[in-house]
């Protein structure tokens, strides 16, 4: 898959599955320093994905600062040809300043054995 550079930083697009709907989602950062997917609230708001009353609220640290999040587990999370089924992702406000809809973490990319070539700006999968 063909990673775009935005300010120097590698994005992708990504598709995800949640209760039979799929929702294709732009301006998805790979980031390496993350250890988790997160994705913007605003950007799953169509899926039906919203806060609900007995989520356990969690607080991440980045570069950019804390945020809070809640998990829900998807029918599948996917980059190019290479998916995940039945995985976690962490789901916030992402106020960051610049357009993004969300981080793809080293979760998913470990368990994909994701291969970043940054020669030919294309993201890879062993599997």
């Amino acid at each position: 898959m063909q990673l775009t550079l935005k300010d120097s930083l590698p994005f992708i697009t990504v598709e995800l599955k949640y209760h039979d709907v799929v929702l294709v989602i732009p301006n998805i950062l790979v980031d390496t320093g993350s250890g988790s997917t997160i994705f913007s609230s605003d950007a799953l708001l169509s899926l039906g994905i919203t806060p609900e009353l007995d989520d356990m609220l969690y607080t991440i640290r980045g570069i950019g600062g804390t945020e809070v999040v809640y998990v829900r587990n998807i029918d599948y999370l996917q980059v190019g040809h290479c998916q995940v089924e039945k995985c976690d992702i962490e789901v916030g406000g992402m106020d960051y300043g610049f357009e993004i809809n969300g981080i793809l973490g080293m979760d998913f990319l470990l368990a994909t054995g994701a291969i970043i070539n940054l020669n030919t700006r294309q993201l890879d999968f062993a599997r």
